[in-house]
């Protein structure tokens, strides 16, 4: 059994291998562009709203309620970050039911670049609320000491993202695969809900902890965040 879909080469462009893992991630961009295209095409206030739109803004709702309650002067565009990872985590851990498909949150190099997207969103967000002072001051607070502790917990935090959406997965990939060894039958469909409902839960932690990581950069005394500026 693979333990990773970067084990497995598909095909190969000018003299580079394409792997499972680059294929995978691509399908579920692909599958997530064509699906907003078609959902929100017709987004316009005279349109009747159907039943994909008005699932579209369940979910929407749902994000930026959530958002809002870790940082109430959070961005429209922490609400388009954080939720843009929530729906690719979600999505490619929904496809596992799909026959033959391996979510690309299996592998740890999927894990990483999500990541490192978080660890270079933070300072961003950090640097357009406080300005590049005021963000660079916060590692040195509360004295100059905790400079270098600063440092190492910003890059911890990305570590441990990576690390835990991947152990989780992997986690339980290994344990389907020992499953169906005992019981080929009986344990696939189990394995599949649990599957699916783990893959949720992780995309949820991992786009919850990426909020507050962004909060936590964005936490200031100044005003909150106009409603123009966000559009």
């Amino acid at each position: 059994m693979e333990l990773t879909p970067d084990e497995t080469t598909l095909f190969t462009v000018w003299g580079i291998g394409i792997n499972e893992t680059i294929t995978n991630t691509w399908i579920v961009m692909i599958v997530l562009t064509v699906v907003s295209i078609l959902v929100t095409r017709k987004l316009r206030p005279d349109v009747p709203p159907n039943r994909w739109r008005t699932a579209l803004e369940v979910i929407v709702t749902a994000i930026q309620s959530q958002i809002e309650e870790i940082s109430p002067r959070a961005s429209r565009h922490v609400l388009y970050f954080s939720g843009t990872l929530f729906l690719f985590i979600a999505l490619s851990n929904l496809l596992l039911v799909v026959p033959g498909f391996t979510p690309p949150t299996s592998s740890l190099s999927t894990t990483a670049a999500l990541a490192f997207s978080v660890l270079i969103a933070v300072p961003l967000f950090g640097i357009t609320r406080q300005g590049i002072g005021g963000y660079l001051k916060t590692y040195v607070q509360p004295s100059v000491v905790m400079l270098p502790f600063n440092i190492i917990s910003e890059f911890s935090r990305g570590i441990s993202l990576a690390i835990r959406l991947y152990g989780n997965v992997m986690s339980g990939a290994v344990i389907a695969g020992i499953l169906l060894g005992v019981a080929p039958f009986f344990f696939p469909v189990v394995m599949d809900v649990l599957g699916l409902l783990t893959g949720l839960i992780q995309a949820y932690i991992f786009a919850i902890l990426a909020t507050v990581y962004i909060s936590s950069a964005t936490a200031t005394a100044g005003k909150p965040l106009s409603k123009e500026k966000d559009k």
